[in-house]
């Protein structure tokens, strides 16, 4: 589930045009470019602001927090995070999609491969037992739309506390985490307790569980769906027990907290006190857009600006510059020390309907490789959706499982020549997360280009003396530019080549490139006049 304004860009995300292929762009068809060498001044910051205003003002204004907060944003400084975040990689591992079986146990067979891969963190989505009630008044609008006659909606719960049989046992369940803890990996488990479903267990004994009409009707919640009333005691202490028994009866790491602002975060706050108490390294993830979420309760947030405007490059909607207008929308939006996750897929973005094409289809495995390489090297957390390591561009729906359409991750592509490279560069981006944990939280760096409507590029220098330069060409041009020597490729798309003599840097259409600098001569250069290549700000 999303928020309101994370559907209407959903929405669009749906709505597009013609397929844009992952075809090379041959030598002689490239432009040769300049980034001008300017010097920090504050008519170049004008120039740049002028640079970075939006094609259309009205994207731009999606970029603010969904519920206004209690705190000032400009003095709150978020609270500490749990530590095993810093240089993690994130799978989120949609069960009935992961696997043809749709098991815990078929899921389990493949954990090796995650490992092997770089992912340190599995976010599981929801194991609780589904509502399997017929009655379509109780649907989501997506739920009948996709025609599969699927009752079950994991994000419409009918218990709280039993492990849904689609997916297998509750010792299944606690094998799988087990077996994730014994190769050094985490598992969090999603947690949905805005709503419920209209046949929830609880509801004949304690029908005050829910929120009521004047009429005594339930009130149903955006979806469709009972919505819970944890203005109670009573409710908040019956998911309290539930949070505290996933720690104590799974030994589960960490949650992801559907919908989060939707409940006041106070409710968020002492659930993740009580579940600390229990292991202190206890994490949390919110899906939601609120100043207060960070000061108790959670660690790290869903960074629905950059992954919005993500989307957009793929549609070719929005200038390359946008990146840099909603990266600073968060910081001037949100308290100092605020982390993200950082996508641009999930359960809810590569939800289709049949017919209906995935992002690695409509628009190509290239510009999709560049966004994923965009998400490793911004701050925060980087995620991946189930099979987006093998570029699978099988449909996904939340509604299907293997009784109703069989949708699933089309291993069967695993050895094709497109998703042996997509891993092998998932590899590399992960083992640079993990060698340098600082890119969590050191500075973005924006650097100016003379093409901002085609390419965006930053750096991130790192307190160990390392400094990287993440740089993407989203576009359907080709660009060369000149830019301090001393620069080495560490990772990029076939086509991206960079000169570390003289710093010639190749970006052919929609490719990408993570250079690094070299020790010595090239690191003095760039302290120096040579640094206004980049232009940074």
């Amino acid at each position: 589930m999303q928020l309101k304004q994370t559907r209407r860009i959903l929405e669009l995300a749906v709505a597009v045009g013609l397929a844009i292929g992952p075809s090379r762009a041959k030598a002689e068809a490239i432009d040769e470019t300049r980034f001008a060498p300017l010097t920090p001044s504050a008519a170049a910051a004008e120039k740049l602001q002028h640079r970075n205003k939006p094609k259309s003002k009205a994207f731009a204004d999606r970029f603010f927090p969904t519920y206004p907060s209690v705190c000032d944003v400009k003095k709150a400084t978020a609270r500490e995070v749990a530590p095993c975040l810093r240089g993690a990689v994130m799978y989120q591992l949609f069960t009935r999609m992961f696997t043809p079986e749709g098991t815990f146990k078929a899921a389990e067979r493949k954990l090796p491969e995650l490992k092997e891969l770089g992912v340190d963190i599995i976010y599981m989505t929801p194991h609780q037992l589904a509502d399997d009630d017929l009655d379509q008044r109780h649907w989501s609008a997506r739920q009948k739309a996709c025609g599969f006659g699927n009752p079950k909606n994991p994000y419409r719960q009918k218990d709280f506390y039993a492990v849904d049989p689609e997916y297998g046992s509750s010792q299944d369940l606690k094998d799988f985490v087990a077996a994730a803890h014994r190769l050094g990996m985490k598992v969090m488990f999603d947690l949905v307790y805005f709503h419920c479903g209209p046949k929830a267990v609880f509801l004949g004994e304690h029908p005050d569980f829910i929120v009521r009409n004047a009429d005594g009707t339930p009130r149903l919640g955006e979806w469709a769906f009972p919505e819970m009333d944890v203005s109670r005691r009573e409710v908040r202490d019956y998911l309290y027990a539930n949070m505290e028994g996933f720690v104590k009866d799974y030994d589960v790491d960490g949650f992801r907290c559907d919908v989060a602002d939707m409940l006041p975060v106070d409710f968020w706050e002492e659930g993740y006190l009580r579940c600390k108490a229990l292991k202190p390294d206890i994490f949390m993830m919110c899906e939601g857009l609120k100043g207060d979420d960070q000061l108790q309760a959670f660690d790290l947030s869903y960074g629905f600006y950059t992954q919005w405007t993500m989307v957009e490059f793929l549609k070719g909607a929005q200038p390359a510059s946008m990146l840099r207008t909603a990266w600073e929308a968060q910081q001037r939006d949100y308290p100092k020390n605020f982390h993200w996750m950082r996508c641009f897929e999930n359960h809810d973005f590569a939800n289709v309907v049949p017919g209906d094409d995935r992002k690695e289809k409509r628009y190509g495995a290239r510009i999709n490789e560049a966004m994923i390489a965009t998400c490793f090297l911004l701050d925060g957390v980087p995620m991946l959706y189930n099979g987006q390591e093998i570029a699978d561009s099988s449909p996904h729906s939340i509604y299907s499982n293997r009784d109703h359409g069989g949708w699933h991750v089309d291993w069967t592509k695993a050895d094709e020549p497109q998703a042996v490279e997509r891993r092998a560069v998932v590899r590399q981006l992960a083992a640079l997360r993990h060698a340098h944990p600082g890119l969590f939280d050191a500075p973005v760096e924006w650097l100016e280009t003379p093409c901002p409507d085609d390419v965006y590029a930053f750096r991130r220098p790192l307190a160990d003396g390392s400094s990287f330069v993440m740089a993407a060409n989203i576009s359907t041009n080709c660009h060369v530019f000149t830019v301090p020597a001393g620069h080495s490729a560490l990772v990029a798309e076939a086509a991206a080549t960079i000169d570390p003599a003289n710093g010639r840097l190749v970006l052919p259409a929609r490719s990408w490139i993570v250079a690094a600098a070299q020790a010595g001569r090239a690191e003095l250069a760039l302290g120096l006049r040579d640094a206004a290549c980049w232009g940074r700000r």
